[in-house]
């Protein structure tokens, strides 16, 4: 068995595993050196569900997940499996049973709901010259170009998949609050963790972005886990 949990990262909407690279760099850096991060399709919850159970089933020894964005939905569905010990939300959906990312944001829309567009095939996009205003208004230009112009649209039915049975009714949970984000309301990540009783919230004064605006206080949340559940 693994003396260290592999840390397994899942993405959000309109992006792809790449939006973790500075939380991947500074785990590596602070000594793990199990790190995955799943490439979730988009293309229904329970699609990415089963891609994320897949690389969770691949782990040598216990898990953390780790969800950003919807990303926090994955996880909540995918959550259930004995080896997960431990469940980080990044300024994330935590839907219970029943609920899903479309629903949470339509009782509480967030500020750059409106910026959200879909296309002819059913894909839902941030409108690229709105992409960083909306997604990522704490990143260097450059940066949030890359990742409006790199960005990963879901399916639109996504939206309203909802979860079955929500892991963190049964595994300790982390959240961490972006109390600038323009995606998901700021107050729905308060009611959503709140709901949860995690071990420990954190507000960033950070966009929906966090992940890679803030990725040391992201793992520090990150190792928090870790040693808590190790």
């Amino acid at each position: 068995m693994a003396d260290k949990p592999t840390i397994v990262l899942v993405h959000g909407f309109w992006g792809g595993a790449a939006h973790w690279a500075n939380v991947v760099v500074e785990l590596h850096r602070r000594g793990h050196d199990r790190i995955r991060a799943v490439e979730n399709p988009l293309t229904s919850l329970g699609d990415d569900a089963e891609r994320t159970r897949k690389m969770i089933g691949q782990a040598d020894g216990p898990v953390v997940l780790v969800g950003h964005s919807y990303g926090g939905a994955v996880i909540t569905e995918a959550g259930d499996l004995p080896n997960v010990k431990a469940l980080v939300y990044v300024a994330a959906f935590a839907p219970d049973a029943g609920e899903s990312p479309g629903r949470l944001s339509e009782e509480m829309p967030p500020a750059a709901f409106e910026n959200i567009a879909p296309d002819s095939d059913g894909y839902l996009w941030i409108r690229p010259e709105k992409f960083r205003e909306s997604f990522a208004q704490d990143l260097g230009a450059d940066e949030a170009l890359v990742m409006a112009v790199t960005q990963k649209a879901p399916l639109g039915s996504t939206f309203g998949d909802a979860v079955t049975a929500p892991a963190w009714r049964a595994k300790p949970s982390w959240y961490q609050v972006s109390t600038e984000d323009r995606m998901i309301h700021p107050d729905n990540e308060r009611r959503m963790a709140a709901r949860m009783n995690p071990r420990k919230t954190i507000e960033l004064d950070a966009s929906h972005a966090s992940l890679a605006s803030r990725p040391r206080e992201v793992c520090d949340l990150i190792d928090l886990a870790v040693r808590e559940t190790s």
